[in-house]
């Protein structure tokens, strides 16, 4: 099988509902995360309108989340709302297929974690 070819989205004007869906984690950086939070444990991440669920292991942790973009440059980050925490992610990669099939999305947290997504 062979690896589609990815085109980049332009993230300062991306949609927030380029970011629905359910998402694979497929790879993570950790660096300074705490290795059993809820993040780092995270193998699907769900975004629906203003929802967010993780799947771990068969435990669901659920929450808000909304895009923020910056003022200077329209950088977009993911703000997570978890456990009475916020949590903030820049967005710094999102990748289509040329059908449209198959997306992968990059987040990169305060905390040094550093999360790879694909669907489907």
């Amino acid at each position: 099988m062979s690896t589609p070819t990815l085109l980049d989205v332009n993230l300062q004007q991306v949609p927030d509902p380029y970011l629905h869906g359910k998402w694979r984690v497929v790879n993570k950086v950790l660096s300074r995360e705490d290795p059993a939070s809820a993040l780092a444990q995270a193998t699907e991440v769900h975004l629906e309108q203003q929802y967010l669920s993780l799947d771990n292991a068969g435990q669901a942790t659920s929450g808000q989340w909304r895009v923020e973009r910056d003022a200077l440059l329209s950088r977009p980050y993911l703000l997570l709302q978890l456990a009475g925490h916020e949590i903030k992610a820049l967005i710094t990669r999102l990748r289509f297929s040329t059908d449209g099939h198959f997306r992968a999305l990059t987040l990169y947290f305060q905390s040094g974690l550093e999360l790879f997504l694909v669907q489907p």
